[in-house]
This record gives C-alpha cells, sequence and structure tokens, in this order.
C-alpha cells in the first residue's frame, strides 16, 4: 500500500513537473527582451513567436477569403508572372525552419552620425544549422554592398563578425540560443553584457523604465506583434528647433508629440479577426466631455459608415486661421469669420464638441450620400456663423428656406459624374450638412426620434459589444454593406472599361471577379472605440481588418490608382490625328469625364 502511495505522490509530482515547464516555455513574454535592452530604448517591435502568429494569420478571416477558389481564379491571372518561389516566400519558409521567438528590432539613440540599432531572436536547433539560413541573409544584404571589409573579433568567449561599408557597420553574432545583430559594435557588446548579466548597473534596462511599464500595462497578454516608442528623443529635438525658429517661444506651448509620455501598440487575432490596441500616454485633453452618440439617432438599415468624435473646433479656430497651409475655400471661410467678427468663443458657445459623420447607400443608388452633424447650443450665434460661412464662399449662389423651424441652406454645384447639391440644415438641436438635399431632409425628420434603423441592428449591436465603451472617439463600418454597393456599381463601368480598353485583359480577366457572396461572407464590421483609462488613451479597433490597416490600404490603393491614372493618360496623349482628319467645331457645353 505504501509503494502504491509513493508511486501515484511520484506520478503526479512528474506530471506536475511536465505541465508546469509546458507551461512555462508556452509564456513566451517581452520581458527577456526588454531585459537586454538599455532604458533609454526609444523604439521597440517585438514579435514573441513567429510560428504561431503565422499559423494565426493562415485561420484568419481575411486569409481565408483570399483561399476561396473564385478568389484564387481571379488573382491567377494577375500574378501569374510572379514566381512561386519568390524571394518572400522562401524567406517565410526558412523563417519556419528556425521556429523563432522573441524576435525583436530595437532603435537604442539617435545621433548626428547615425543611428544605433540592434536586434535579435531565439532560434531552434544548432547553432550551424540557424547559420545556414541567417548566414543566407547577411550575404544578401552585404552583396548589395560593394567593397565591403570583413573582419572577427573575440569578446567575452563570443565570436562577432564585423562587416564595414562607410558608414554602414552590420555587427552578428551567436549565444545560443539566440542571435544578435547591430549597427555598433560597442551596443553589441553592452548587449552581450546584459546577456550574460556582466553589466555592472543591471537595474538599467529597458523593462525597469516606468514608461515602459505603464506602455506595457495596457498590452494584451497575448499578441501577435507590438511595438514601444519613447517620443522624449524626438520632441527634445522639435522643441530645440522651435526654439532656434522663433525668436521669442510662447511659454508653454506644445505640441501634440511633446504631452505624450510613452506610445504602445499591438495586434492580435481573435477569432479570425485583427484587433489592434494602441496606447497614448499623456493627460486627458478633455474637461469632463464625454461621447455620447447622439447622431446615431440618423442612421438606416442602408448606413454603412458612422462615426463620432469629440472635436473642440472653437479652441483650433484660431490656429487655423492663421495656418498658412491651408487654401481654397477653407481658408476663405476662415478669413469671412473674422471679417464678421466671429472668434473661437462663438464657436463654443454655438455647438457641441462632437462631430458626427454617417454615410448611407441604398441599393437603388449609384452612389453613397454623406451626412456630418454638430450639436446645436445656440441656434442664433450658429445661424451667424453658417451665413458667414456660406458669404465667404465667392461666386456661389447658395438659397435659403425654412421648414418646420429648420432653417437650410443649399448650393447648386457645376455639373459633374455625380450632381452634388450641398445643403446645410440649422435646426436648435443639431446641425446637419450634406450632399443632397432629400437625404438632409430626411435626416432632420429621423433627428427628433430616440431610435434608429442602425441602433436597432444586429449587427451593429453585435459589432459594438466587442470593444469597451469608447469616451471620445467611436467609428463603425459594415465592410459586407459597403463591398456589395461597391460590386453592384462598379462591376458594370468595369466591364464596359475592359471592352474600351482591351490592354486590361492582358493583366487582368474582369469577367472572373468573384460574386459578392463569396466575398461578403468572410466580412465583418469594423469597429473602433476610443476612451481614456487611468494614465492615457487607449484605442482599440477589431474586424477583418482594423481601421488602421484600412486606411493605409486605401492609401496605397489611392496611390497606384493615381499611378496608374497618369500612365493612361500618357499613353492616351501619344495618340494624335491624323493630316488628313476634318477638325471638329468645340462643343458647346462641357463632358462630364470620370
Amino acid at each position: 500500500m505504501r509503494r502504491i502511495l509513493l508511486l501515484i505522490i511520484a506520478v503526479t509530482v512528474a506530471a506536475y513537473a511536465g505541465w508546469y515547464y509546458w507551461n512555462f516555455s508556452q509564456r513566451i513574454s517581452s520581458a527577456p527582451v526588454a531585459g537586454l535592452l538599455p532604458r533609454d530604448t526609444i523604439f521597440l517591435a517585438h514579435m514573441p513567436d513567429f510560428n504561431r502568429t503565422q499559423n494565426e494569420w493562415y485561420q484568419s478571416d481575411i486569409y481565408q477569403l483570399y483561399r476561396e477558389p473564385a478568389v484564387q481564379d481571379f488573382l491567377r491571372k494577375p500574378l501569374g508572372n510572379v514566381q512561386k518561389q519568390n524571394p518572400v516566400s522562401q524567406t517565410l519558409q526558412e523563417m519556419e525552419q528556425l521556429d523563432p521567438k522573441n524576435v525583436f528590432f530595437a532603435l537604442t539613440s539617435i545621433s548626428d552620425s547615425a543611428p544605433s540599432v540592434v536586434g535579435g531572436l531565439r532560434f531552434r536547433g544548432t547553432q550551424e544549422a540557424a547559420e545556414r539560413v541567417i548566414g543566407k541573409w547577411r550575404a544578401m544584404l552585404l552583396d548589395q554592398r560593394p567593397g565591403t571589409k570583413g573582419e572577427k573579433l573575440q569578446y567575452q568567449g563570443h565570436e562577432i563578425d564585423v562587416a564595414k561599408a562607410t558608414p554602414f557597420t552590420l555587427a552578428t553574432t551567436y549565444d545560443r540560443p539566440w542571435f544578435f545583430a547591430a549597427t555598433n559594435v560597442a551596443e553589441l557588446k553592452a548587449l552581450l553584457d546584459r546577456v550574460d548579466r556582466r553589466a555592472k548597473s543591471s537595474g538599467e534596462t529597458l523593462e525597469n523604465d516606468e514608461a515602459y511599464r505603464t506602455a506595457i500595462s495596457h498590452r494584451p497578454s497575448n499578441y501577435a506583434v507590438s511595438f514601444y516608442l519613447q517620443p522624449k528623443a524626438f520632441s527634445e529635438r522639435l522643441a530645440a528647433l522651435r526654439a532656434a525658429v522663433q525668436s521669442s517661444p510662447t511659454p508653454g506651448e506644445t505640441t501634440m508629440l511633446e504631452k505624450m509620455r510613452c506610445i504602445a501598440g499591438s495586434t492580435r487575432f481573435e477569432n479570425g479577426k485583427v484587433r489592434d490596441v494602441l496606447f497614448l500616454g499623456m493627460s486627458k485633453l478633455e474637461n469632463k466631455a464625454t461621447l455620447s452618440r447622439s447622431s446615431l439617432t440618423l442612421g438606416t438599415k442602408e448606413t454603412f459608415f458612422y462615426l463620432a468624435l469629440l472635436l473642440n473646433l472653437g479652441e483650433k479656430m484660431e490656429t487655423l486661421n492663421q495656418a498658412a497651409t491651408l487654401g481654397g475655400a477653407v481658408q476663405k471661410a476662415f478669413q469671412g469669420f473674422a471679417i464678421s467678427g466671429i472668434a473661437a468663443d462663438d464657436w463654443k458657445a454655438a455647438f457641441g464638441l462632437e462631430l458626427g459623420a454617417l454615410a448611407d447607400w441604398p441599393s437603388s443608388a449609384h452612389w453613397p450620400s454623406l451626412l456630418l452633424t454638430l450639436p446645436v447650443l445656440d441656434m442664433a450665434k450658429a445661424n451667424k456663423i453658417i451665413e458667414a460661412f456660406t458669404r465667404a464662399d465667392e461666386g456661389a449662389i447658395w438659397t435659403q428656406t425654412e421648414k418646420d423651424g429648420v432653417r437650410y441652406f443649399s448650393k447648386q454645384s457645376a455639373a459633374t459624374l455625380v450632381a452634388i447639391t450641398p445643403t446645410i440644415a440649422l435646426s436648435d438641436r443639431i446641425l446637419i450638412a450634406g450632399f443632397n438635399p432629400v437625404s438632409v431632409e430626411e435626416a432632420v425628420k429621423r433627428s427628433g426620434g430616440s431610435s434608429s434603423e442602425l441602433l436597432d441592428s444586429q449587427t451593429y449591436k453585435a459589432a459594438e459589444r466587442l470593444l469597451p465603451a469608447p469616451t471620445n472617439f467611436f467609428s463603425y463600418v459594415d465592410t459586407a454593406l459597403l463591398y456589395s454597393r461597391l460590386d453592384a456599381s462598379l462591376r458594370p463601368m468595369l466591364l464596359m472599361a475592359a471592352a474600351f480598353m482591351p490592354a486590361i485583359t492582358r493583366s487582368v480577366d474582369l469577367g472572373k471577379i468573384p460574386s459578392p457572396e463569396v466575398i461578403t461572407k468572410h466580412l465583418s464590421p469594423i469597429v473602433s472605440s476610443q476612451r481614456y483609462y487611468r494614465d492615457g488613451y487607449v484605442a482599440e479597433s477589431l474586424g477583418p481588418i482594423t481601421l488602421d490597416q484600412a486606411a493605409m490600404g486605401l492609401a496605397i490603393l489611392s496611390s497606384v490608382g493615381t499611378a496608374a491614372r497618369q500612365q493612361a493618360v500618357t499613353g492616351l496623349g501619344g495618340w494624335a490625328p491624323s493630316s488628313t482628319a476634318t477638325p471638329q467645331p468645340p462643343m458647346s457645353s462641357p463632358s462630364a469625364t470620370p
């Protein structure tokens, strides 16, 4: 009996020890990395587990969309010229072999000569196996710099490979299971001292910095990649530059960057969706103001975009009025405010702080309608501001009407592909501006209610519950609804464009564009929320892609589209009529060009 009892105890202890070891090995945090870097590190990017992140990416909604057979069939032609074993995919396969953990990249200092950068990773397997992969990367990098001189240094039992191509320096070394690289030999030696615990001031590491500890306290425990930025080095240079430019700097004048103690962000995958968390360590800017989202009552079942944020236009009015970079109608409007004697206090008294924006796209409409809203505190002062705005619009004719106590200001714009009639509605509760008088008037009718089709939508409710309640920013994008409307409006135009420009078919087969149902089943709403919590602003975004990623994607697509349009214009510019062609008289009316 005693032997059985001892055997049970031994098995239990062994099982617990095995579980504890496995659990400990799975907890890959940034603490080891932060303990290897100096306390005044400026920037740190960290990926705890490369293979885990890659596997989570393969399970994400956006990757599943990419793997749809219809999408792959459509992409086969435009991607046909891309080699299957391209450098990117080959590098990813090599990374998988290393099974890298705690991959990091850090900017430790900035000098006039060159920034000091260090990086590293933990690898699986032997140093020789790792060198077969890492050595190939090193050779590819150095091959781009002819005339590179190499040497080997010995330091505290470590062999350091140094490659110099003035002013570039790359120093690399191993401390199994770590691989380290730096652009400064002294920095790499200091890193090895911290790794081997030879550093005299062991407490002077990043993990002991108060700003860093504050930043990571807002970071989720499980993340795919994160970054930390200490803006002090940049804000000090900015302050010195401002002092050098201004003969008599205004006391207490600071930029937004100078007000921030730290900036941190992280990205993780959550049930196939991507979730971003951004933290700005700074004092609260709004005084007792919080987001009410009252403009939600204007939403309908066709609303695909909603935004609400605290924006004190009154405080920013004088700054915008003095900004030399503003031009056109915006600058004229602020000049008109100044002529009419409208100051910042008038803005504060006339309007509330919360700016709202909504975009509807009915299935019967070719294009969406956009609305902007502001709460009205004093209708008389608000009316004075709107009248000053319309007077400043030189050469335009604004018509004024009144209906049920609401004043409407409308302007007919020049004929374009899309008919635009800027309209402003002003009541004693709200200001609503849009590009269509019908949509503005319908929104005014809905503004008196306490509920709306958007607010009662199960899609909106489910998305809103995924993030904490906002205090100063909130946005919602129904990506499935937006894509459905874009497909219905743009697909016929694209097919027509292909008929007139056959060269397009050499790059893409527009007849194979996937049906909207194939795309939308992988699309969920993008929802974003920002709040002030404890010691800074915390912004979170969740969706198939996040709001920041969507903004960057739109910027890239816009630049690509601009380049393509310029190339098309250049190609058309090479065409010229023959000398026998009969000249035609000019058209008496302008033609609409998309």
